[in-house]
């Protein structure tokens, strides 16, 4: 019996550290796992999700993945149903939906010592942000101000927000605003503000919490006055060993065999 098959999917997908993180995890748990990394888009998610045989047991997703994955999957984890972002499929029993994403943020940004602010500011409005979201209300957000180039695709973020019980306002992204004390920002690996709009996001932003980890400071890290500016690589690293618990055990929640061991030889892989 050939050994069992993982991959990360999506596109871009050459940057990708998960590859060398879930090897890392899986030499130091003694498992004969293979994990690749493929690059699809979302045209081509379904048919490539059509041609995987019995020997695959699951799926990282990342951008632009997440809601096909979602649609794909036919039961969902509690994340994955409040974003309607999947980013790990478990292939083993019919295709599950997990949101590691939540969990991952949460976990960084309690090692930074980033919970329990009130005032957040989000900025993007696609499936991460809508992870972000959640997470930052379960880390004691009260409000949320999400900023976007096009401020009406944050309409599924507002709904989101009501469900959780927060008040959400929508802007672009060079409006005025009132001080927050912490910045999630969820656009894209090279995306670039301009100056001006960074300069004014930096004053008033908080701390910045970057999920780009890619080519790091990102463009609006090195530039950020607000705070300081932290890296998404800890939620990388946070929400794949999420997504290693989905994959040994069916659930997200249920902690590795010597997890500190396996979190140690993941970060030294980073």
């Amino acid at each position: 019996m050939s050994s069992p098959r993982l991959a990360v999917w999506g596109d871009p997908i050459a940057h990708s550290k998960s590859p060398q993180l879930h090897a890392a995890a899986y030499r130091a748990l003694g498992l004969d796992w293979e994990y690749t990394r493929r690059q699809v888009d979302d045209v081509a998610f379904d048919t490539a999700l059509a041609t995987l045989d019995d020997s695959w047991r699951g799926l990282s997703l990342t951008m632009p993945l997440k809601e096909k994955a979602h649609s794909a999957s036919v039961t969902h984890d509690r994340y994955a149903d409040l974003t309607g972002a999947v980013n790990t499929l478990l292939l083993t029993d019919g295709i599950r939906g997990f949101n590691t994403d939540v969990g991952g943020i949460l976990d960084a940004l309690g090692e930074q010592d980033l919970r329990g602010i009130g005032d957040v500011r989000i900025l993007g409005a696609g499936a991460t942000a809508s992870s972000a979201l959640v997470a930052c209300v379960e880390a004691g957000a009260r409000t949320v101000d999400v900023r976007a180039r096009r401020p009406e695709r944050a309409a599924g973020l507002v709904a989101l927000g009501r469900r959780l019980g927060v008040s959400i306002t929508t802007s672009t992204f060079d409006a005025d605003a009132d001080d927050v004390g912490l910045t999630v920002a969820t656009l894209p690996g090279g995306s670039v503000l301009d100056e001006a709009t960074s300069a004014r996001l930096s004053e008033n932003g908080g701390a910045l919490f970057d999920v780009a980890y890619s080519l790091w400071p990102s463009a609006l890290a090195s530039v950020w006055r607000g705070g300081r500016a932290v890296s998404g690589e800890a939620m990388l690293l946070r929400q794949a060993v999420r997504q290693i618990r989905v994959f040994l055990h069916g659930d997200q929640s249920v902690p590795l065999p010597s997890e500190e061991v396996v979190v140690a030889a993941m970060e030294a892989a980073l």
